[in-house]
């Protein structure tokens, strides 16, 4: 069996695909950032998640680099960089300048773009990125406080930030089969095209892209892609069972954090009060005391820890009130301060008992991981498409890593139904 090794450009993405992989009978180890030489975990695929989507230019190429090098020294014959299905990249963001470094470094001339997770609504569509059948130009993300999509085009947001040219390959040709789509790549390359953007609209197109493309060096995009890679060999399926009961969590004190305040989390958060108790952060509070007003969030805390629902401590705010926050405070303040709460708070509920953590948002999930000092993860069964269960490598800890857009209404009472 090939093994695949993955460079994320963050929490969440790196746990969305590694449990596209699992579900799909590869054993899979995600580690927080470039492990060190001596980690040996034995897997089919590795992912590495880093923190590179919204970080400096030199830095996301540093990082991703590294994480290349390390891959390929656990025998990766084939290397992913997964971004999100939402392209979540401006015209000066990370994914050109990453994908250009690890084209050079592999000594390669062509890769393709492939953020389509049709099970999650994202297609793509003449070369367009569309989002619950909306441009993802028209739709919530263009209100993103770090990457706002304002444009819809792939060719023109990858063109804007990287070296080469980009070609874009249509439904029309996609439907005429792997051959064509070998064919069109092949006269791709030979007019110079660097990247091109796939077209994707079901699950079916990613397999015959899969087919396609299984011996390309470097292969970028989101999670759809890298299942139907997954699904390429047979034995992985019959394996699917035991890859996923590694990372099956237990019934367990449990705590639910949300930071995002995408579209999806707000009508998560929603639905969640309606059926469990959940404590809206108090920001004010918050900025002029953290360390009086995490002691007094663990006063409410403690006594819901044994509830039938776990209890919910979100920052979680919808489109408008945002915007109102960003001009009473000064930029990155009140994040900051809310990240640094959140990690705080896991460190203390870790130490009253506290096993199993949810979280919504990127940044929310990242701090986390940090706070508790972990490395890497077993990935076990999915939630929703793109969030599943994860267990510590080294300690007893199971995490579920929400990226702010996946999940449906009711994704925080369906993770806690997935403990055994």
């Amino acid at each position: 069996m090939r093994k695949l090794g993955v460079i994320a450009d963050d929490f969440t993405g790196a746990t969305d695909i590694a449990g596209f992989l699992v579900a799909n009978g590869m054993t899979t180890v995600q580690t927080n950032g470039v492990p060190s030489p001596d980690f040996n975990v034995e897997a089919d695929s590795y992912v590495i998640s880093l923190k590179s989507r919204s970080c400096a230019k030199e830095e996301a190429v540093r990082d991703s680099l590294a994480a290349l090098r390390w891959l390929q020294g656990q025998g990766c014959e084939q290397i992913y960089f997964k971004y999100c299905s939402t392209f979540d990249s401006t015209e000066k963001g990370n994914i050109g300048p990453v994908t250009d470094a690890l084209m050079k470094a592999l000594d390669t001339d062509q890769t393709v773009l492939c953020p389509a997770l049709p099970i999650n609504k994202r297609t793509v569509y003449k070369g367009y990125l569309f989002v619950n059948d909306q441009l993802i130009s028209e739709s919530g993300m263009r209100y993103h406080p770090v990457t706002p999509m304002r444009d819809s085009k792939l060719s023109r947001l990858m063109e804007s930030q990287s070296e080469g040219k980009t070609d874009t390959l249509t439904l029309d040709t996609l439907q005429e089969g792997v051959e064509a789509v070998s064919r069109f790549l092949s006269q791709s390359r030979v007019k110079g095209y660097s990247y091109v953007v796939l077209d994707a609209i079901s699950q079916e197109h990613l397999d015959i892209v899969a087919k396609a493309i299984s011996d390309m060096p470097l292969v970028t995009g989101g999670s759809g892609l890298a299942a139907s890679l997954a699904r390429l060999n047979p034995e992985n399926r019959k394996k699917t069972s035991e890859a996923i009961s590694i990372g099956r969590p237990k019934v367990a004190k449990t705590i639910i954090f949300s930071g995002s305040c995408s579209e999806a989390t707000n009508r998560q958060v929603t639905c969640y009060n309606n059926s469990a108790d959940g404590l809206r952060i108090d920001k004010d509070a918050l900025l002029q005391d953290p360390n009086a007003y995490t002691k007094e969030v663990l006063t409410w805390l403690i006594p819901r820890l044994d509830d039938p629902f776990a209890p919910l401590v979100y920052a979680t705010v919808p489109a408008q009130e945002l915007e109102f926050s960003k001009e009473k405070y000064p930029d990155g303040l009140v994040e900051h301060a809310v990240e640094e709460f959140f990690g705080n708070l896991a460190i203390e509920l870790q130490k009253m008992g506290v096993r199993n953590f949810i979280t919504a948002g990127g940044e929310t999930s990242g701090k986390i991981v940090q706070s508790l000092g972990i490395s890497a993860f077993y990935i076990g069964p999915q939630i929703d498409p793109g969030i599943p269960w994860v267990k510590a490598v080294d300690q007893d800890i199971y995490l579920a890593l929400k990226s702010g857009n996946f999940g449906a209404d009711d994704f925080f009472l369906k993770a806690q139904r997935e403990m055994v």
